[in-house]
């Protein structure tokens, strides 16, 4: 049976005021304390024991004074390891803070830097309010300034996964991509879309943000994007900046005939209000010009789809494009908004082109042909011509050998003739 007398003996416990619990004086003595008015099991023991430690080791309080030598070495290494273990404890929490404020100094940085540049050059407060406001809605927003750059470390399967994700339940309430692979035009669903052709148009949306009274088209501009209302309202005006003749909230979807170069007018259209505003467009190679003014009411995120990116898509799915074109053909002309006759002239001109080609393409075709043809008689005639000269090669051969064997006889005498004409035989 282990006796209180065998562990204070073993521990050490109250030998000195170096030991916990220490005496009331500090002189060493031999003298024994009773541990059993202060500890009544061996839990309390080792409670006081480790609190002693950690006072010891976090030098908090009044550590005692070493007497022997052995103290001495004790207390400098519990110094040395507390300040260690101080230094790491305080290190990772200072690491996990700064980890849990990265994005928010980055952000702070580039604003700042933004800052910068607004005060070097002298720009008015307005418009520096205007920006700081901006930097505030997107970090309230949690949206990333390089949003691109930190996609672009994945692969791009992932990336377009992603993309699709993010994007799919915006991009499938344009209509003109909903009925990719349909005849009706207005009871499609999106499964039914080219899955490549959404994935290559979901790649390419860019996100801009508005801030409030921005301007994201006016009158005359070239239309060459259209735009998808991610969050946010956007309002027609007039010229005078003050009527407004329609509001469009999230969901709505405008510029969407434009980036096809389809004669006609340019059709607004809520998704979710069935409100209908009209642009003149005019079909031309630089672009429609548009005839209104869309401007930002508040903040508002608008996805944006560049012509030109489209039709880079397209070229790859040619059964979607035509699609694609007879799909923006029947909304504007259901709303009676179609140009006929440019319509006319159009396809008659893409008729005369389609034509042209396949001419040029059946002429290729026959020259192909012809030279294939050739190809082949020259390989022939290659063939024949090496084996005539193999021919000749050889009796021009025998023919040597013929005149040396004449002449070796003839040297001989009499029977030169009889020789010479059965070689010549």
């Amino acid at each position: 049976m282990v006796t209180p007398k065998y562990r204070r003996g073993l521990n050490g416990l109250c030998q000195n005021s170096f030991v916990y619990p220490p005496r009331d004086n500090d002189d060493i003595t031999d003298e024994p304390c009773n541990l059993t008015e202060r500890w009544n099991n061996i839990f309390s023991e080792y409670s006081y024991s480790f609190y002693w430690s950690t006072l010891i080791l976090t030098t908090i309080g009044e550590t005692p004074k070493p007497v022997r030598d052995g103290e001495y070495i004790f207390i400098t290494i519990d110094f040395l390891a507390g300040v260690l273990i101080f230094a790491t404890v305080v290190g990772n929490v200072g690491a996990m803070i700064a980890n849990m404020n990265a994005a928010k100094t980055e952000f702070q940085s580039q604003m700042d830097s933004v800052k910068r540049y607004m005060e070097y050059r002298k720009v008015s407060k307005d418009l520096e309010q205007r920006v700081i406001q901006w930097f505030d809605y997107l970090w309230s927003n949690k949206q990333s300034l390089e949003e691109e750059n930190v996609l672009g470390i994945l692969p791009d399967k992932l990336k377009a996964e992603i993309a699709i994700h993010v994007h799919y339940d915006t991009l499938k309430r344009v209509k003109i991509f909903q009925a990719i692979l349909l005849v009706s035009l207005f009871f499609s669903t999106p499964q039914d879309c080219d899955p490549g052709l959404l994935v290559e148009l979901v790649l390419k949306l860019k996100l801009q943000v508005f801030s409030p009274g921005d301007y994201i088209c006016r009158k005359g501009d070239i239309g060459k994007e259209m735009y998808i209302v991610k969050r946010g309202k956007i309002s027609v005006v007039g010229d005078d900046g003050k009527t407004v003749f329609v509001t469009l909230g999230e969901g709505s979807v405008f510029g969407e005939i434009s980036i096809l170069n389809i004669a006609g007018k340019l059709i607004v259209q809520s998704i979710w209000h069935s409100i209908l505003f009209f642009f003149h467009l005019i079909g031309n190679k630089t672009g429609n010009r548009r005839t209104a003014n869309v401007r930002s009411v508040g903040y508002s995120d608008l996805f944006v789809l560049s012509k030109d990116d489209l039709w880079e898509a397209l070229t790859e799915y040619p059964e979607a494009k035509d699609t694609l074109m007879q799909v923006g053909q029947e909304m504007l002309r259901k709303d009676n908004l179609l140009d006929e006759e440019a319509l006319k002239a159009a396809e008659e001109t893409r008729e005369s082109i389609e034509d042209k080609v396949q001419r040029l393409e059946a002429t290729l075709n026959t020259l192909s042909t012809k030279f294939a043809r050739l190809l082949g008689e020259y390989g022939s005639s290659q063939a024949k011509v090496k084996r005539r000269l193999t021919r000749l090669e050889r009796l021009g051969e025998s023919l040597e050998l013929g005149d040396s064997t004449t002449h070796s006889v003839s040297i001989k005498g009499p029977p030169v003739l009889e020789v010479s004409k059965v070689t010549s035989e």
